[in-house]
Parts: C-alpha cells; structure tokens; sequence
C-alpha cells in the first residue's frame, strides 16, 4: 500500500503568516513603546542626578561665599583676565564675596562667589592657624594618625595669611611681605607671616588657597557661574538632546596662572537662572520679610561695597529653568511661560514659546529649580 501524505493548503499558510505578522506587529509596538519610555525615564534621572549633583555645588560655594576673604590690608592684585560685566574688584578693591550682574546674557543672570574653598583643588579646603612660639603651627591629627596627610597643608601649598583682630579698627587684616600677599606654607612659619613673639596674645589663620601656583594673582578663589554652550577652548558642550537655545549651567574657576577659566558643566539643557538676594537693610540680623519691611529682596548689589555685602545679604537665592530628559513627541507642556521668580515677585517670566519655539517647547518636560542658601561666612 502507498502511504497518504497530505500538508498545509496555501490557505492555512497565508492565515498562519497574517497572524504571524499582526502578533510581530503588536509585540514590536508595544516593546517600542517601553523602550521609548525607558529612555525618556533614564533621561530624566539622569537629568535628576545631574540636578542634585550640580546644585548642590552651587548651594556649598554660595553658604561658603566670604570665607577666608581680608576685609583690610589689601595690596595690588589681579583676577579675571577677561574681566566678564566689569565684575572684578581687583586690582585694590575690598573683594566682594557675592556679586552678580543682572540680566547678563538675553536676560540671563551671571553670578560671582569669592572665598578661598570654591576653587576645585586639595589645597583650599584646608587651613591652620600660626602663633608667636615653636612650632608655630598647629598640626591636625585624628585618632592613630599622628600626621595625616589628608587634613594638613603641604609646604608647597601656597597659602595667605589672615590676623583676625589686625591692627585697631581693621579686623580680618592680610598679612603681607612687602608686595607679596602670598607665601609658600613652609614659608608661613617665619616671619612676617606668623606673630612676632612680643605678640603672645595674637594668633593668626593661614588659608590654602592653590597648591600649585609660583604665585597667586589674587588672595582668595574666584568661581562664576553662567550659562554656556562652549567650554574654556571654545568647544561645545551642549548635549544633541537639549532644547534649542538652552546651554549648560556651567562652574568656571580662575586659574592663578594666567587668569583664564577652567569650566565645569553642572547642569545640562538649562534655559535660564535668575539670582535674587535677601537683605537686611536695617541691619538688625534678624532677616524675616514676613514682618520688617526693612528686610526686602533685590536683583541686583551694584553699588553696594564689599562692607554693606557682608553686613546685608543675610539670603541669596537662585532659579534655574532646565528641562528633564530628552525631547518627547507624545508629550505636551501645559504653559508657553514659566515665572522664573519663586515666590518673591523678582526675576522674570521665561517665554517658552519665543526664546525656545513653537510648538516645539511643548515636547520637553520643563522643571524650575530653587536654591535658598544662608551664606554662613559673610560677617
């Protein structure tokens, strides 16, 4: 007997292949749909990290703003090469520890810190102090370390010198050597830098300020802050999934050898930033806008010395508009504006549509963020 073998009809494989097909077609949508938003939510926790990371940069230098700064004694010295919005208080100004200038860069405001710990490097972040007698400087030491690295200034770390009661009536007094206002930290042991001895009752303070400088062209660090779309060689630094016409959020740094910047980006695809500052005019040092109208907010310090600075701004906050993640087609942005003031009635109001266009504003998820700082080292 010859064995009946039968198989698919064309029929039965074209309706096994449709459904083939239709099954493929919806399991590909749908695995396109989470991979989409996988990406968008990566994106936005990315831009989150970056958030948190970045601005609380900015929070430190801006609650360290004054510290290790001379209020007298001052002698010639330089800062910003370039000297962006005439900013600079060299080159025999009292520094200002806070400035900023008021829109800026197309409404964009561009912010000053000084104090010897906003620069990027070991050095800064230490200090000691010097008396009259041997050995003159103060060692720190942890539990079984008898000299840790870590927490001392090295002698090649180029320090200043501060006497914090100084002569009658000029307290936070630099201390100089003729025309030099900086020395090694190994130099800092003779004198003129550490107290004489018929001085017992003085003790003074040595900041580091650079560890690698001959010499520092200023005696404290300088940090602005800014929006950029370039770095300090002029190379873009604008990520591809930016917003049209937003930049980076950058911490620029003076170098001590030739006053030119070193950038750091913080926060990426940034649209604004507005500084604003709580004063308390009356000076009272009891800030509280709520009740004394001699306490206000201002956008702007121009004309205000480095004294009045120290002894007024009692609060400085700062608005940053920046979108999150990348650019979404299924989403929409409620608003064409955004009130880059807080709650305070200063700053201005952001057009989304004009400075970013329309209707493509529409597809980023805008985020304002809000920094309130106390400075902690201004009087």
């Amino acid at each position: 007997m010859i064995k009946r073998e039968e198989g698919f009809t064309l029929v039965e494989l074209m309706i096994t292949m449709v459904i083939f097909v239709l099954f493929m077609s919806a399991a590909s949508t749908v695995f396109t749909g989470l991979l989409t938003q996988f990406k968008q939510q990566s994106k936005q926790a990315e831009t989150n990290i970056e958030g948190m990371v970045g601005l609380e940069i900015l929070r430190q230098d801006i609650e360290g703003a004054g510290y290790g700064l001379a209020w007298n004694g001052l002698i010639a010295y330089n800062e910003v090469t370039a000297n962006p919005f005439s900013l600079n208080d060299a080159p025999s100004d009292v520094p200002r520890a806070v400035i900023s200038k008021n829109n800026a860069t197309s409404g964009t405001d561009y912010l000053v810190i000084r104090s010897v710990t906003v620069a990027r490097n070991a050095a800064s972040d230490k200090w000691t102090t010097l008396s009259s007698v041997s050995p003159y400087v103060r060692t720190w030491t942890t539990a079984g370390e008898a000299n840790p690295v870590s927490e001392n200034l090295q002698p090649t770390d180029k320090v200043i010198v501060i006497s914090p009661a100084g002569a009658a009536g000029n307290p936070r007094q630099l201390i100089v050597n003729g025309s030099a206002f900086s020395t090694t930290f190994s130099g800092a042991t003779a004198l003129p830098w550490r107290p004489t001895p018929s001085a017992v009752e003085e003790t003074r303070v040595a900041y580091g300020v650079d560890p690698g400088s001959s010499n520092l062209r200023m005696p404290f660090n300088r940090a602005d802050y800014f929006i950029s779309t370039v770095d300090e060689l002029g190379n873009n630094i604008v990520p591809g999934r930016c917003a049209p016409n937003t930049g980076v959020l950058v911490k620029a740094t003076v170098n001590h050898s030739n006053g030119n910047f070193t950038v750091l980006p913080l926060l990426d695809c940034v649209a604004d930033m507005q500084v604003i500052y709580g004063l308390d005019t009356n000076v009272d040092g009891d800030f509280d806008p709520s009740h004394d109208l001699a306490d206000i907010y201002s956008e702007d310090l121009t004309g205000l010395t480095a004294q009045i600075i120290h002894e007024q701004v009692k609060q400085v906050r700062v608005y940053i508009l920046a979108h999150e993640g990348q650019k979404d087609t299924t989403f929409t942005y409620p608003a064409s504006t955004v009130d880059v003031d807080g709650d305070v009635g200063l700053g201005r109001t952001f057009n989304l549509a004009t400075a970013i266009g329309a209707p493509e504003y529409q597809q980023y998820r805008w985020k304002l963020y809000k920094i309130v700082v106390t400075p902690n080292n201004l009087e």
